[in-house]
């Protein structure tokens, strides 16, 4: 039994079982090293991509169900040209040990493409079920207000 997903527009095939959960076959089988395993319960955030257009948790989302396209942190930017909310949380010092930053800005992207300006309370809505061990959520809200008027998403 195979699994086929679209990562970052390129095409995979994994040898995982259906309901094998995504973030393995994204790790494991496509090399991608931004999703990380946090709980395994869907509740850090550590391991959140974006599946058409919809933050969720890849630690529990069956690679089965993944029809459509994924994207991960690896197809946001490049080091020559980062995405406005990764130079956003560099220059505002979002990260500290960094196990959180690719959930984080996952869930960021998908908020700002379904609101373009969200106010403080919007954010820090959607941001909650991202955990930030380092403490840096009042960094990360400033990230995402700066690439929001930035206006480059």
């Amino acid at each position: 039994m195979t699994v086929s997903i679209n990562v970052n527009g390129t095409p995979h095939t994994s040898p995982a079982t259906p309901e094998t959960p995504l973030l393995y076959v994204l790790r494991n089988d496509v090399g991608i090293n931004s999703a990380k395993y946090g709980c395994g319960a869907a509740q850090c955030g550590a391991c959140t991509v974006i599946h058409d257009g919809q933050a969720i948790r890849s630690c529990v989302y069956p690679a089965g169900s993944a029809k459509g396209r994924i994207t991960t942190l690896e197809g946001l930017g490049t080091p020559n040209k980062l995405h406005v909310l990764q130079r956003a949380f560099i220059e505002e010092q979002a990260a500290q040990c960094g196990y959180c930053s690719s959930g984080m800005i996952m869930s960021a992207k998908a908020l700002l493409d379904r609101t373009p300006n969200p106010s403080e309370d919007e954010i820090r809505t959607a941001m909650s079920g991202n955990l930030c061990r380092c403490g840096t959520h009042t960094r990360i809200v400033k990230a995402i207000q700066r690439a929001a008027a930035a206006k480059d998403l």
